[in-house]
């Protein structure tokens, strides 16, 4: 996968994670800094249930487009699930295991990527 379409796939998630409610959704570039991945996507969900569903509604959607789930860790009932896509890991959080976690300042010195919301 070329540069230009891991970012076009980690936009293409975070739209995904927004038109199902995903919140505060953020894509970070980490390809200068990390081996194991170019993108990291980002969101909160309100409740368990919805974490799920972003989950499922983010495995579908890159599954439509020929990207395949590599590795899956935690669950909806620990309030945090990463995907692993290769090239694009997606973080969902609840709202308190986000704040604990803190990806965001972890990797703070890596690009954000801009994405239009509510498209």
């Amino acid at each position: 996968m070329t540069a230009e379409e891991a970012r076009k796939l980690a936009i293409h998630g975070a739209k995904i994670l927004d038109a199902k409610k995903g919140r505060d959704i953020v894509i970070i570039d980490i390809s200068a800094k990390a081996s194991f991945a170019d993108y990291f996507v980002i969101a909160s969900a309100s409740n368990e249930r919805l974490l799920g569903a972003l989950a499922d509604d983010v495995d579908e959607g890159y599954a439509k487009e020929n990207l395949f789930l590599k590795g899956c860790e935690g669950r909806k009932e620990s309030g945090w699930i990463l995907l692993d896509f290769g090239d694009i890991i997606v973080n969902l959080f609840s709202e308190e295991m986000r704040q604990r976690y803190n990806i965001e300042k972890v990797w703070g010195d890596c690009e954000t990527v801009e994405f239009q919301e509510g498209n």
